[in-house]
């Protein structure tokens, strides 16, 4: 077992079983003794694999001995397996025809980082966010009832999903549904208690076996003619199973609740499961593994070998200036500490994004004003509306692509009533390997349609410090986006100093085109109009716009060309159209944003050379916009 990061293989392991599987019908074909070898081989290629390409990587690990149950037991892909978020199924993929893929996962035209419906029959629902799995395949089980069809249907949740409402919502609709299906609880320390070994393991046996479910349903028919012996019946049943296993709630809304059991002893895995397949109705299994299960560190850290980075052929020593420069989200983190030592009011809400919002210090320093939701995203925002009601000064860490899970909230109990309600929006724009589930594509033209929204996008770390002071010491809901990463490298002033609220700058002055920025496209904008001598304004807020100077720009230019990493429809640019239009001013515009598609996953730079969001993307287009309204360019390439 390997020890170290360094110890993840950098050569391709021997996998021959392994690389004899390219479809599940081979599979069903091996022995169970071939199948204890397939599962090391399979933990063994993952290991390498995700070192070549980067990735998540903890919960594959501890999936591997169920994932190969499952494809054993069903029948894929015509039974219907549904993963839950998709940090679980890199094993999934490997074992589906795509393994020698797998060197791809994340690049550009590559595989996918989830389970996606256009990369495999296998993939029966594509994800990214949490939580969905129990209502997509409840619809898949009721759509299979109402054809008629002989299909049995499975959802994997865990790794913290079940902290979402939305399974809850789906458990409790069982119920009335009745679907034929199965819910296996992956319970790796990120969901609900531990209690797992060989009595729970041997009573899971019994309960799922064919003989006690045969038993229990004739026992409800002699019982029936007795209520009060069937109700005396009925609740020692519950008070046994409730005394061995914490399965009492799931019971309460209509699922046969089997588990726990060792999610890595593959034998008991394949006898539960065939057992359960055989059930109707819904059925609920719980299994207990481990994250990063077979490698060492990620046991012992599980939050931070969630993800990796792929593995380097050689070390590469940092440079300083890189090395010095924090991320925008160590930016907000620092921001965070700062503005809570200097304003009690202040607290910090996150839904499960403690790292990745880097909350971490604040969380230390200032823990009880720290509140980690889960991933309850529609939580975290009207629990911040109830603070703010009560004097408090809520900031919600949250990246892009999760506050639209919040949408609702974000309108009804914050906007609408107007509270002091701080967005610190991470993961703005395009993310990257994680694709277009993950990208902050839509925040700006989604926020700015909401009366009494304050909307910025900083151009570098030091606006983005202001901007949240700013926010923050606004009264009313404010909203600070910015992108993942890096950003040019400015000095930051650490003074807790704000900006006056819808006030833009011009920050190269130049003739014929002005270009206006929105957000940390400003470099590339700045590199474009050298080329061109063109004007560039940071325009530093979407709403309020700065119309004096949009008026400005528009008196003493032939073109005006809005540049955003925000869907172009709806977003600051469609601002800047709005307000011309409704003054009456006719002037040559052209807005320079995401486009009208999903962009796939590939790495940043690549994302914004395809969106023509690059410095040289965006000159091209508007040496273009200029020759088409006869408008020569000052300066040639």
């Amino acid at each position: 077992m390997p020890s170290t990061f360094h110890d993840i293989p950098r050569e391709r392991p021997s996998t021959p079983l392994l690389d004899s599987i390219d479809d599940t019908a081979t599979l069903r074909r091996l022995d169970e003794a071939s199948l204890l070898v397939l599962a090391d081989e399979l933990r063994a290629f993952l290991l390498w694999s995700v070192g070549q390409t980067g990735g998540h990587f903890g919960a594959g690990l501890g999936v591997i001995e169920l994932t190969v149950a499952l494809h054993y037991v069903y029948n894929t892909p015509a039974d219907r397996l549904v993963w839950d978020v998709g940090h679980q199924a890199y094993p999934h993929k490997i074992l589906t025809g795509r393994r020698e893929q797998m060197k791809t996962l994340r690049q550009k035209d590559g595989l996918a980082a989830f389970p996606r419906r256009s990369e495999s029959p296998y993939d029966t629902f594509g994800v990214g966010h949490s939580s969905t799995s129990i209502s997509a395949a409840m619809g898949m089980a009721v759509a299979a009832r109402l054809r008629g069809l002989d299909q049995r249907t499975v959802a994997v949740i865990g790794d913290g999903a079940l902290t979402a409402g939305m399974a809850f919502e789906a458990l409790n609709h069982a119920s009335d549904v009745e679907p034929d299906m199965l819910v296996v609880l992956n319970d790796n320390d990120m969901s609900i208690s531990r209690n797992v070994g060989g009595l729970s393991n041997y009573l899971a046996k019994i309960l799922s076996s064919r003989t006690y479910s045969h038993m229990r349903e004739g026992s409800k028919k002699v019982l029936s003619k007795i209520p009060q012996a069937w109700e005396l019946a009925r609740r020692t049943e519950e008070h046994a199973k409730g005394m061995l296993v914490p399965g009492t709630m799931f019971e309460e809304l209509g699922w046969n609740y089997i588990g726990p059991i060792d999610g890595h002893d593959l034998p008991t895995l394949i006898t539960t499961l065939a057992n359960m397949r055989k059930l109707k109705g819904p059925q609920l299994l719980h299994v207990i593994t481990q994250k990063g299960r077979g490698f060492s560190p990620a046991e012992a850290d599980p939050i931070g070998y969630h993800a990796i980075t792929k593995l380097e052929p050689k070390p590469v020593a940092a440079t300083s200036t890189s090395a010095s420069k924090p991320k925008f989200s160590n930016v907000f983190g620092q921001w965070l500490c700062d503005m809570a030592a200097h304003d009690k009011r202040l607290v910090g809400i996150t839904p499960a994004m403690k790292e990745g919002s880097d909350l971490i210090a604040f969380s230390e320093r200032f823990p009880d004003r720290y509140f980690d939701v889960a991933i309850a995203e529609q939580h975290a925002v009207t629990l911040a509306a109830g603070m703010a009601c009560e004097g408090m000064k809520p900031v919600v860490a949250i990246y892009s692509t999760f506050l639209q899970r919040a949408y609702d909230q974000l309108v009804h109990d914050v906007a609408v009533q107007n509270l002091d309600v701080l967005f610190a929006i991470d993961r703005a724009g395009l993310v990257g390997e994680d694709g277009p589930t993950h990208a902050g594509s839509f925040d700006l033209s989604y926020l700015r349609c909401l009366p009494n929204m304050v909307i910025m996008a900083p151009a570098d770390e030091n606006e983005t410090r202001q901007m949240l002071s700013t926010g923050f010491l606004f009264s009313g809901p404010a909203a600070v986006r910015y992108p993942r990463g890096t950003g040019p490298g400015v000095a930051i002033d650490p003074a807790l100093e704000s900006l006056p609220i819808g006030k833009g700058v011009i920050t190269r002055q130049g003739r014929s085109v002005a270009i206006l920025c929105f957000g940390t496209l400003h470099a590339n904008a700045l590199t474009a109009a050298a080329s061109l001598d063109a004007t560039v304004a940071n325009m530093r807020f979407v709403k309020p716009l700065d119309t004096d100077l949009v008026r400005q720009l528009a008196e003493q230019h032939d073109l005006l060309v809005t540049v955003e990493e925000n869907a172009v429809m709806g977003g600051a640019g469609s601002a800047v159209n709005e307000w011309l239009l409704a003054e009456g001013i006719s002037k040559p515009v052209l807005n320079l944003g995401l486009p009208d598609v999903y962009v796939e996953h590939a790495k940043p730079s690549e994302m914004l050379v395809e969106c023509g969001l690059d410095a040289a993307g965006i000159e091209r287009s508007i040496r273009t916009r200029l020759a088409s309204i006869g408008k020569p360019a000052i300066k040639q390439a």
